[in-house]
């Protein structure tokens, strides 16, 4: 459940609440009773950081992949015989 930071614009109150994302958005001030309870725009707290997945999974090394070789020249598809 996401953690989500209110506060009151008429008493400064601040506090952190848990909440559904279908929960409704609370209003009212816990601490003077105002229907001045916001919520604040904060920063996640989420940062992938080491060698993990994505250095090891889906980062592009900047090497291409090998080509076919060319078929065998004793097939008859042999590029020389072009």
């Amino acid at each position: 459940m996401p953690i989500y930071t209110y506060k009151c614009t008429s008493c400064g109150f601040s506090q952190d609440e848990m909440q559904k994302m279908s929960d409704a958005q609370l209003s009212v001030c816990p601490s003077c009773g105002k229907a001045d309870y916001a919520k604040q725009v904060t920063a996640a707290g989420f940062a992938l950081k080491g060698t993990g997945w994505y250095a090891t999974d889906f980062k592009n090394s900047g090497s291409k992949p090998a080509e076919a070789p060319s078929p065998a020249c004793g097939t008859g598809a042999c590029p020389a015989n072009s």
